[in-house]
């Protein structure tokens, strides 16, 4: 009986070590792509809104193809800026506009 209580009370005691391990948030800056989130609480980077600055592994074809999925087209002079946001021109609905491609993946028309 004691040894199947003390058994008990170590393999608790280990369950909780092992969730408090994973249980943290994110680390580093953005975490990663599709990776899960906190859910307990905001933060004034969860408030931003797009584009985002940060560390942005989105090679320029890459950048190019998040914008054309989300109908640009005739992307031009794509760079990517000291923000880690790719800018640059694009068509939409017959218009000429500026885009940014964050590293998140968020495409937005940015006003110059």
């Amino acid at each position: 009986m004691k040894t199947a209580v003390a058994t008990m009370v170590a393999l608790t005691f280990s369950a909780s070590l092992a969730l408090a391990q994973t249980s943290g948030g994110n680390a580093g800056a953005g975490g990663s792509a599709g990776g899960a989130s906190s859910t307990t609480g905001t933060t004034s980077k969860d408030q931003e809104t797009p584009p985002l600055k940060g560390a942005n592994s989105f090679t320029e074809g890459e950048a190019k193809s998040r914008a054309e999925a989300r109908g640009f087209s005739d992307i031009k002079d794509l760079k990517k800026d000291s923000e880690g946001i790719w800018r640059g021109s694009a068509m939409q609905g017959g218009k000429q506009v500026q885009i940014a491609v964050d590293y998140k993946g968020n495409v937005v028309t940015a006003s110059q």
